[in-house]
């Protein structure tokens, strides 16, 4: 009994370190690695740059008024069409005090004058009738009548321009009416009934009243990197993508790249402008944000690889091209000369073939 127990013991240790021999072993062994097999194609290859920005209309006018007071009429809101010399608000005068008592006193004066030239031009012309005075003199008497006339007309409709920003004789040429200064959408009115508003002069830029725009002309605003601005010129066609309309692409035109550079978080860039194409079904609004697609370089025909594929090292490049695959897959580190990229595929100038097999990622990767 004692002799099968020595038995038994020794046969279990020689299980055990059989077992873990051979767990050793598996362990110690390389673990089998597959690898996704690419093919280097011939196909066109276009390499382009995306900008980001927004739309705008080309013509976006803000209506100021001419005169300050306050808002006491607004007949357009935002969304609204409107002509140009369409009235938009219109604006009650609050007269400054020292102002309108300096109107009020010169209408007085001028009264007083005017009156006086007329007592004066009345016995001229009994001189005059009777042969007692020159044709001279009496002509200056005439002149300053007039002139006195026109003075006070003058110091009337000035008192009225203060009272009223008016005069009844230019009531249609009134100052107090804001007017829209082009045809187009208004697309924002950031006053209100009651609102003060102030005109536009040297020191101030003025209340603005509206903003108006011509919507049918748009225009895609945004930037570009200094890395890619020296590859594209005016004139080139872009693909317009917007974010609230992400199922549609439109065509625009390169119109614009500025000649001075804009720093934006570290990096410089230049403003570009493109006219888009926007067909009449399609409502499309100020401020929507926007992508716009530009074509840097294209090759006809190149061999490409996928970019995966592609190892960099340095100023070289390489490749793994497929040897053998059986038992097991085999690659030799072969050094290639590139070209264009478009971020998927890679040109292969030198170094490969078409129909060349190339390591691509771990399949378990994938």
């Amino acid at each position: 009994m004692k002799k099968f127990m020595k038995i038994a013991v020794l046969v279990l240790i020689a299980i055990v370190f059989i077992g873990t021999f051979v767990f050793l072993y598996q362990k110690s062994q390389p673990e089998k690695v597959s690898y996704q097999v690419l093919k280097a194609e011939t196909k066109d290859l276009v390499q382009t740059t995306v900008a980001t920005g927004k739309i705008e209309p080309r013509d976006e006018v803000e209506i100021k008024p001419q005169i300050s007071g306050i808002i006491a009429e607004v007949y357009k809101e935002a969304g609204q069409t409107v002509k140009e010399g369409e009235v938009i608000a219109k604006v009650k005068v609050i007269p400054e005090l020292g102002t309108l008592n300096a109107a009020e006193s010169r209408v007085r004066l001028a009264e007083m004058n005017g009156k006086q030239a007329e007592i004066d031009l009345e016995r001229m012309e009994k001189l005059y009738q009777g042969k007692l005075v020159s044709n001279e003199e009496y002509e200056k008497t005439l002149l300053a009548a007039k002139q006195a006339r026109e003075e006070l007309q003058a110091a009337k409709d000035n008192l009225e321009i203060v009272k009223e920003g008016i005069t009844k004789n230019s009531a249609s040429f009134s100052s107090t009416l804001i007017r829209s200064t082009i045809t187009g959408l208004i697309l924002d009115v950031p006053i209100k009934v009651g609102n003060s508003v102030i005109m536009s002069n040297t020191f101030n830029d003025g209340t603005t009243i509206a903003t108006v725009a011509d919507m049918s002309d748009l225009i895609f605003r945004g930037n570009v990197d200094e890395t890619e601005v020296g590859r594209i010129r005016e004139g080139i066609p872009v693909k317009i993508t917007l974010g609230a309309l992400q199922n549609m692409k439109f065509d625009a035109v390169l119109e614009y790249i500025s000649p001075k550079s804009t720093e934006n978080n570290g990096a410089n860039q230049f403003e570009i402008k493109a006219a888009i194409d926007v067909p009449d079904s399609v409502t499309i609004r100020s401020g929507y944000s926007a992508n716009a697609e530009m074509e840097l370089q294209h090759v006809d025909g190149a061999l490409t690889v996928p970019e995966s594929a592609v190892e960099f090292s340095g100023d070289s490049t390489f490749v793994y091209v497929l040897t053998d695959s059986v038992p097991d897959q085999k690659f030799k580190r072969q050094q290639i000369v590139t070209g264009i990229s478009n971020g998927i595929d890679t040109e292969v100038k030198q170094g490969l073939k078409s129909g060349d097999k190339v390591r691509g990622l771990k399949i378990e990767d994938q």
